[in-house]
């Protein structure tokens, strides 16, 4: 069985990371119908998402600070994480109805969640160092379909009990964790046997190139969870203009944010031809782009708005494995999990406001608040063109 598995380590971990993912927005997945239930607003649910985002936040400065992510092997956090995250996302059901205990279990839950997905990653150059860009796309392509199947399983359970599929997540959770715990460590990654402090984290952000790429990666972020975030509501918002019931909203925002799956496979399939670098800027120009028109076409036919949520859903984190992989070509070797840490705490830490703001202007603004998300793109795109005008700068 072990022997299988390590004959095919790429598929085994972005399949675990798809399992252990489903717990990020578990709770977004059945909003509706938890919202109905519970009385709770769209401001509720961005906090949920954000005690989700902050103790993401958290676990990974955690992981910086300590130095577990080089100190210990990264298949053996992986698995404990997705047990963690297994229980305290079914721990959700029982508090649902009791503040703040329901955000105390999400911040949990975002604590458990940063034992995945950097690790997740760290695993990935471990086991293919030579194609991180294309392996990383694999990764993140999961982790999207991971963000997307919530709203998939509640889908396929409308009529039944919310809780069914926050079940179904904490049941793939510990799938996941198991398929890595029987993988183990991956041969091409330096482990450190001392105590990495988070210094060494931060001394790749002296490098122009690294600094550049976690640029573009905090801009992209800006824009990428509070879109997930919405999705819901936009989604609803073209299928009521449509005529057509609640029932088909799980459904749409599935397809809408599944689509990023196959932005980051084709991604990691042009950066194998035009670099990781062109395909991050190709992203970040396409989503920005929809972002400032959507608002303004916001009148027009819901077929012409649901397909631009489509592309917006291709194209917003196509760009993911890309800064994740120029990250790790561009920081110091012997401390790529830490420097990835860090890099992961900057981004996720500007999801926080994105996602309060939209959140609270939702109900004032409605379809406008989508021009909160353009500066992300804009300010990606100059970070990672920053380098070049630097050096013009100083031929000049």
């Amino acid at each position: 069985m072990i022997a299988l598995l390590r004959r095919y380590p790429l598929a085994v971990i972005v399949l675990a990371q798809l399992f252990g993912t489903s717990l990020w927005f578990s709770v977004n997945g059945v909003w509706l119908s938890l919202s109905q239930e519970l009385g709770l607003s769209e401001t509720d649910l961005g906090m949920l998402t954000l005690a989700v985002q902050a103790g993401f936040i958290a676990g990974t400065l955690t992981l910086a600070v300590t130095g577990l992510a080089d100190r210990f092997g990264a298949s053996r956090i992986f698995a404990v994480s997705s047990l963690l995250g297994a229980l305290v996302n079914g721990g959700f059901i029982l508090v649902a109805s009791h503040p703040p205990l329901d955000l105390l279990l999400r911040f949990a839950t975002g604590l458990c969640l940063a034992g995945i997905y950097p690790l997740g990653m760290k695993m990935v150059i471990a086991w293919t160092p030579k194609h991180a860009g294309v392996a990383l796309a694999w990764l993140v392509g999961m982790l999207t379909l991971g963000t997307a199947l919530p709203h998939l399983m509640r889908g396929a359970t409308l009529g039944m009990p919310w809780q069914w599929p926050l079940f179904g997540a904490s049941a793939l959770a510990l799938a996941g964790g198991a398929l890595v715990f029987l993988l183990g460590e991956g041969p091409h990654l330096p482990k450190n046997a001392g105590r990495v402090p988070l210094r060494q984290g931060l001394a790749a952000l002296r490098a122009p190139k690294f600094r550049a790429a976690v640029g573009g990666y905090v801009g992209h972020m800006w824009e990428l969870y509070a879109f997930w975030m919405l999705v819901p509501l936009l989604a609803g918002r073209e299928l009521a203009r449509l005529g057509m019931g609640d029932g088909l909203v799980p459904w749409f925002a599935f397809a809408v944010i599944a689509s990023g799956a196959a932005g980051c496979i084709g991604g990691g399939w042009l950066s194998r031809r035009r670099g990781s670098e062109w395909v991050a800027r190709m992203a970040l120009a396409t989503s920005g782009l929809v972002c400032l028109i959507y608002p303004f076409l916001s009148g027009f036919s819901p077929i012409l708005l649901a397909l631009l949520l489509m592309v917006w859903g291709v194209a917003v984190v196509a760009d993911s494995p890309q800064f994740s992989a120029l990250a790790a070509a561009r920081a110091p070797q012997a401390f790529v999990g830490s420097s990835l840490a860090v890099m992961n705490a900057i981004g996720f830490g500007v999801t926080l406001p994105a996602i309060w703001l939209t959140s609270w202007l939702w109900e004032y603004q409605g379809v406008w608040v989508v021009c909160l998300l353009l500066p992300g793109p804009v300010f990606g795109l100059l970070a990672l063109t920053a380098p070049e005008r630097r050096a013009r700068k100083l031929a000049g």
